[in-house]
C-alpha cells in the first residue's frame, strides 16, 4: 500500500496503538488517550471520530470507551479459540471442586495473557480476560516457560529472552524444579496474600498454554491442590489434542 493510502501500515499500527489503550476497560480522554499512544491530539481526535462512526468506540461527553460491538467481538474471538474451548470446562469443575478461582493463560512475548478466569476471590486479583502480567511473576508463566521446547533444550531460549543479561542461578533452579514436578507456584509475587499453583498444557514436545488456581495463601494447598491441577492440565491437553488441526493452528499462532 502507498504511505497516502488512508488504509497504509502506519495509520493501522496507529489505530491499533489507540485501541490498546482501552484494554483495562475503562473510559479514556482524548488527552489520555493521546498520550498513551504518543500521537499528536489532532490525530487522535481524527481517528477517535473514525472509530465512533464506525461503531467501534463510544463517546460520552469528553471520554470514551469501547463499544459493545467491540466486546461482543472479543467475545466471538474467545469461543473461537480452540485452547479456551478445551479447558473451558475443565476450568469450571476446578473451580467447583476447590472453591479457587482458575485460570487459563497464553505466554505473550514477556508476558502471560489470560484467556479465561473462572470463580471469583475475596480479595482482588489483577487477572482478568485479555489482560496480562510479567510471566515470571506468575505461576501460569513460569509453567510454560519450563515446558517450552527452547527450554527443554538447557534452560535458555525464551527463559534467556525474558531476563535482561540472563537468569539468575536461583531462577534457573526454579525452572529446573518446575519442569521435574509439571507444577509451578507462587505466593505474594502478583498479590500480597494470594498464591497461585499452575500446570502446563501440552506434552514433552509442546507446551500451548498453562492452567491455575489462584485463592488466599491460607487457602490454597500446594501439596492437596498439585495433582488436581496437573490432572486438570492433561485433560484439556488431551480434550484439545483431539483435534489436530486445532494443535497445528496453535502451533502456528505461537
Amino acid at each position: 500500500m502507498r504511505n497516502g493510502d488512508d488504509f497504509s501500515p502506519a495509520v493501522i499500527n496507529r489505530l491499533a496503538g489507540l485501541l490498546d489503550q482501552f484494554c483495562e476497560g475503562r473510559e479514556l480522554t482524548l488527552s489520555q488517550l493521546a498520550d498513551g499512544a504518543d500521537l499528536p491530539r489532532s490525530s487522535v481526535h481524527r481517528l477517535l471520530s473514525q472509530l465512533v462512526a464506525s461503531g467501534w468506540v463510544t463517546r460520552n461527553g469528553r471520554t470514551y470507551a469501547l463499544s459493545r460491538t467491540m466486546v461482543e467481538w472479543g467475545s466471538r474471538a474467545q469461543q473461537h479459540d480452540p485452547l479456551y474451548r478445551a479447558a473451558h470446562p475443565i476450568l469450571q469443575e476446578l473451580h467447583a471442586s476447590t472453591g479457587l478461582v482458575a485460570h487459563l493463560a497464553v505466554l505473550d512475548g514477556t508476558d502471560v495473557r489470560y484467556l479465561d478466569k473462572v470463580g471469583r476471590s475475596t480479595v482482588a486479583l489483577p487477572s482478568r480476560i485479555g489482560g496480562s502480567q510479567p510471566a515470571l511473576r506468575t505461576a501460569l508463566g513460569k509453567a510454560i516457560i519450563a515446558h517450552s521446547g527452547a527450554t527443554q533444550r538447557g534452560v535458555g531460549g525464551t527463559l534467556e529472552a525474558l531476563v535482561p543479561g540472563g537468569p539468575s542461578p536461583a531462577l534457573r533452579r526454579e525452572i529446573a524444579q518446575i519442569r521435574q514436578r509439571h507444577v509451578a507456584h507462587e505466593r505474594n509475587q502478583s498479590v500480597p496474600g494470594i498464591a497461585c499453583l499452575a500446570a502446563p498444557i501440552g506434552d514433552e514436545q509442546l507446551c500451548v498454554g498453562a492452567l491455575s488456581l489462584s485463592g488466599p495463601t491460607e487457602l490454597l494447598d500446594e501439596v492437596a491442590l498439585a495433582m488436581p491441577v496437573r490432572r486438570a492440565a492433561q485433560q484439556a491437553w488431551r480434550a484439545l489434542s483431539e483435534d489436530r488441526s486445532a494443535v497445528a493452528r496453535l502451533v502456528h499462532a505461537g
